[in-house]
């Protein structure tokens, strides 16, 4: 990452703009893979379909992705937290802690950054959605590891992530529960058996959406008010 202002991409033209010039609803995505999409053939990943559903809200809502693949939430708190408080935004979407969990970073660690993240946000003056971790101990990929262990690690990582969305007052997306209401449906991983496909961030951004959907229609009637 460069000390550039972060691109803004609009579902409707598809293009890439400074953030820093006169904007419309912007979104801002921190994070890692499932950010990014890694995983699926088209259509990006969670944030950019719910970008493609702020478009009935919103028109011309725009994208600022920050999210890098592979990335922990030191690698958030370090890139990514600077470059969003540079950017204008109306919304923060952060999804961050299965690579803190795959790489068995120490629970103090993790709880540590994930709260200097929440903090750095509040310079950012806009409604942060989070996303727990999904219940990855029920991926194909899962089945030679020690899934008991696995899945007690999420649920640890998880306590961090609730208590923190209460104390910043950040709307709290449950994707550990979304994820097993899901299991055993066909499709929702690509091929390395662990990062979702197409079809699985679709069902990712339908347990989103509900959030973003208040926030971003509170928004709207507010700004409707104004006028």
């Amino acid at each position: 990452m460069n000390g550039d202002p972060p691109a803004a991409l609009s579902p409707q033209a598809g293009y890439l703009a400074d953030v820093t010039q006169p904007h419309g609803y912007t979104v801002l995505s921190l994070g890692d893979s499932t950010g990014v999409g890694v995983g699926a053939e088209s259509g990006g990943g969670y944030p950019q379909r719910l970008l493609r559903r702020l478009a009935g809200v919103h028109p011309g809502a725009r994208l600022v992705m920050l999210a890098q693949s592979g990335a922990t939430t030191a690698d958030v708190l370090e890139a990514q937290l600077p470059r969003a408080k540079r950017s204008p935004a109306d919304l923060v979407l952060l999804g961050i802690g299965i690579n803190d969990v795959g790489l068995q970073l120490p629970e103090e660690s993790f709880s540590f950054n994930l709260e200097q993240i929440a903090v750095g946000l509040a310079a950012v003056r806009a409604p942060v959605v989070i996303s727990n971790i999904p219940d990855l101990a029920l991926a194909p990929v899962a089945q030679r590891l020690d899934r008991a262990h696995y899945e007690k690690r999420i649920q640890l990582y998880n306590t961090h992530i609730e208590a923190t969305a209460a104390r910043h007052h950040f709307a709290h997306v449950d994707m550990f529960a979304a994820s097993r209401r899901l299991f055993g449906t066909p499709g929702l991983f690509c091929a390395d058996g662990f990062h979702p496909s197409a079809a699985g961030y679709d069902a990712w951004a339908d347990a989103m959406w509900p959030a973003v959907r208040q926030i971003a229609a509170g928004a709207a009637a507010a700004a409707t008010g104004t006028r």
